[in-house]
Formats: structure tokens, sequence, C-alpha cells
């Protein structure tokens, strides 16, 4: 029996990270400390789980002093839920460490370790810890399998994503309704709604999930007509949409530039009185990305000044995009001065600016916002594109000579330049944002990590495939075009997916009708 006292705290500390309030949670934490009550092993889940919400580590390293202090680090629950915050903060090696000191590690501490890598973009790790999980010869269950086969839609992969079903299948856990929406949800990142589809219709059962992957799945692969149809189908047989459903409606709208039929399902969600579907701030974004992609910058600014909530910063991101896209130096100045003090951190949103300024010449504001990132400590992303072949990953920088097959691929990429340029191909020497003369933007554009990435698909990948290409950044403009002449001089298709969407080359042309 617990303690009364002690229920009594860990019952309000519990309530506080239920409803999402961790500084009140610890705050409580604090208060029963000070007053000198024992907290139990039921109390540290609920605290480290709050910690793990807050801004900073250094909260939830005390909490594990404490921990040790009274002997707790040892319970499964406090131990997973220290490994999780870990996870969070970026302390992999830490959270490795309480997970391989774990006296017994069942499946639950399994899945906890796997799941909290993919929530926080480590799908590559975590598809490693679930090998590891077979060898130790743990078997795997439902969980563990939709959060394997989320990794594997993360990082694009379609045949590691095939072997993980394969295991589902053999452990006759591949029946399970949420299994197989991890499935559709894996075909469709990976750029085959094809496969999806066939999946989709074979389905005994579907919920709101299933639907709202497939249609998302087909706006983001930029097939429009395709996701509204099925939304009138779901409407149709009576299946009740979700905040995540229109979402995928409204990304449809905003990859085809449909503004019209954008704001009718908007104000649609924002006067149907239903609370599952009124517009959140992912629905707000998607607007001004539809409204400002298409070339109405203002109205997608005031459109933002009217929101009935606090615009964070994936709004304003939406619009700086929308800047970029369209050159529209003044506004977006604007817009990155509000970013700057939402994100300060995001460095992305920096790099936008800065592209907007070298686009029109701008080169001393472009230094002025580098040295700007400088002092702030604001680090660009490196851009990289991965392809998958042989159930293994192979990834390549912007100039990259590391790969084992460098000559070969190098080799293969002035072949093609050469190829394309006779069929009419022009490096977009804009793509480069440097002040350097022509001649030096044409040599850094030739080697930008997505020609490197197909070159290699293009000598390794057997024609009877696609090429995948997986990009961590929106592709340029040159790299966009590059594609299109390399999938007609060599009728071979290559699906690209970049930050923003994927792109489907055929024959010369994309899926996104440059539209992007």
């Amino acid at each position: 029996m617990h303690k009364p006292r002690t229920f009594l705290w860990n019952t309000l500390i519990k309530g506080y990270v239920k409803n999402e309030l961790p500084i009140e949670a610890a705050s409580v934490y604090r208060q029963m400390h000070l007053i000198g009550v024992r907290p139990d092993s039921f109390t540290y889940p609920f605290v480290v789980k709050a910690c793990a919400q807050l801004p900073e580590l250094w909260t939830g390293g005390a909490v594990h002093v404490h921990v040790m202090k009274y002997g707790l680090e040892f319970v499964s629950m406090v131990r997973t839920e220290l490994m999780i915050m870990y996870v969070k903060f970026g302390e992999m090696g830490l959270a490795e460490f309480l997970f391989g000191s774990m006296v017994e590690r069942d499946v639950v501490a399994w899945n906890a370790l796997i799941a909290v890598c993919v929530q926080n973009g480590l799908a590559s790790k975590a598809l490693g810890l679930f090998h590891q999980m077979s060898l130790a010869g743990i078997k795997p269950d439902a969980v563990t399998i939709v959060s394997a086969l989320s990794a594997c839609g993360q990082l694009g992969c379609l045949e590691i994503g095939e072997e993980t079903y394969g295991v589902a299948r053999k452990e006759g856990i591949d029946c399970n309704i949420i299994v197989e929406n991890a499935r559709l949800d894996m075909y469709v990142k990976c750029g085959n709604t094809d496969m999806a589809r066939t999946l989709f219709n074979k389905m005994p059962q579907r919920n709101v999930i299933s639907w709202s992957t497939m249609i998302l799945g087909y706006a983001i692969n930029g097939e429009t007509e395709k996701a509204l149809a099925l939304f009138s189908r779901m409407k149709n047989e009576g299946v009740q949409p979700n905040y995540v459903t229109y979402l995928g409606v409204l990304s449809a709208c905003s990859h085809a530039g449909l503004v019209n039929e954008g704001w009718a399902y908007f104000n649609h969600m924002a006067q149907s009185g239903h609370k599952n579907i009124q517009p959140r701030k992912e629905h707000y974004a998607c607007m001004v990305d539809l409204l400002g992609r298409s070339g109405h910058l203002e109205e997608a600014y005031n459109f933002i000044k009217s929101m009935p909530i606090e615009p964070d910063a994936g709004v304003w991101g939406a619009l700086l995009g929308a800047c970029a896209i369209h050159h529209d130096v003044k506004l977006g100045q604007h817009v990155a001065d509000l970013l700057i003090e939402v994100a300060p951190d995001i460095a992305s949103y920096h790099v936008i600016m800065s592209n907007i300024y070298a686009a029109v010449g701008r080169w001393d504001f472009v230094d002025k916002v580098r040295l700007k990132m400088r002092k702030k400590g604001v680090k660009k992303v490196a851009g990289y594109s991965s392809v998958e072949f042989n159930s293994e990953f192979h990834f390549f920088y912007g100039g990259d000579r590391s790969h084992p097959q460098s000559a070969y691929i190098y080799e293969k990429l002035e072949v093609l330049l050469k190829q394309i340029k006779c069929i009419g191909y022009i490096p977009k020497t804009s793509s480069v944002f440097h002040d350097v003369e022509t001649e030096e933007k044409e040599v850094t554009i030739s080697t930008h990590s997505e020609k490197l990435a197909i070159a290699f698909g293009l000598i390794n990948v057997r024609p009877e495939y696609p090429i995948r290409v997986m990009k961590n950044l929106r592709t340029c403009d040159d790299c966009h075009n590059f594609s299109k002449f390399v999938s007609k001089i060599t009728m071979r298709e290559i699906i690209m997916r970049d930050k923003i969407r994927f792109h489907h080359f055929r024959n010369g042309v994309c899926s996104c009708k440059d539209f992007w």
C-alpha cells in the first residue's frame, strides 16, 4: 500500500503530466521534496516524463540524481522513462548506457527505445536497435513492427520495409489494423502510391487513419485528383474525417495550386462546429503555403494577421518560403525578423532569407545574414541525398568523393551532363547562392548531392526499377531540371523525395508540373 500522502502527490503530478503541464508537474515534485515526502517508484515515471517535456535537460539530470539517491534507478518503468528523456535531449549515449545496464531488457523496454528514436528523427538508430533486438532473441510485437515500419517510412527504404513486414507475417501479427496502417504509411512515404492503394483496397477493415494516410499520401506524391476523389468517397461511405484528413486535403490543394477549393475546404472546417476538425496551426500553415505558393503573398500575410490563434514558426515559415519562391525581398525581410524572434535557433529560416537576397544579387545582405548566424552560433544543416540499394543506404553530399564508387559516379555524371546539354539542358546557376563567376557556379551545381545519388542509382539499380532518391532539404531548381532531362534520355523513372514533397520524373516531365 502507498502512504496516503505519497499517493496523493503522485496523483497530482500524474494529472499535470497527462494534461501536458510539465512545469506544474515539476513544481509539485519540488514542493513534495521540500516538505520531506518520500517519493516512490510510482512518482518518478511521471516526474521524468514531465522533465522530458521541459526545454532544458538540467532539471531531468537533477531528478536522475534523486532517483539514484532513493535506489530506484533499476525500476523498469523509471529507467525506461529516463532513457526516453535522454533521447529527446539528444543524449543517445546516456540512453544506450541505461538500456545496456538494465537487469532485464524485455520487449517493452526495446519498444520504448525504438519508438522514441523514431519520434525524434533517429530512424537509422531505430532500425539498428530493431536488428539488435532480433539478434538478442526478443520476439517483436505489433508495437515493435509499427515503429520499425515508421522508421522505414522516414528513411524512404522500401526494401527494408518489406523485410520488416515479412517479420510481422512470420510472427503472425500482419493482420493487425495498426500494422497495416503503418505499412500503408511506409509505402506512401517511399513514393509508391500504387502499392499503398493495392493494400488499402485489400484491407478487411479500415479506420479514419487508413483513409487519412492514403489521402495524404496522394497529396505529397502530387496526385491531387486521386486525393480529393478518395476524400469524397470517404464521406460517401459515412467515415467521419478528422483534422489529419483535412490536412491531407489542404496539402493536395496546396501542391496543385487549387486556391478556391482550398478556401472551400478550410471554411467548411472553420464553420462546421465539429471540434475534431476545427483548424489547427498546421491547417493555417497549409493555407498560407497554398496562398503564398500561388503568388497571393499579401492575402497570405493578412490571413496570418487575422488568425484567432497565435501563429507559430511553421505558419510564418510557410510565408517566408513563398517569399523565396517569388523573390519578395521586402515582405521576406519582415517575415524573417518575426521568425527570428519566434524561432531564433532554426537555421533554415536564416538560410531562406540569405537565399532571397542572393537571388536578387544583394550579396551585402547575404553576408550580413551569415555573420548574424555565426554570432548566434546557428549552423546551416548540411544537405545530403540517399539511395537504398540491396537493403543498404548510400549517402551523398555535394562534391563528396568518399563513396567507394566515386570514380564511376563522377564519370557517369560527366557523361550525363554532356548528353543532356545536347538536348537543351542549361545549368541554372541561380541555384548557387555565392557571389562567384558563372563558370565556377556551373562546377558547383554539377556535383550537388542529388546528381551524385542519381548517377549512383543509374549505375547500380536494375533498369526495371525506379531510382529512389531521398533528399533532406528542398531540392534546387537546377537539380529538378537535371532530373527531368536525365529521366528523358535514360528512359528511367526517378522518384525524389525532398523536404517539401515527392517528385516523380518520367520521360522529361515531373509530377509536380513544376509547381513546387
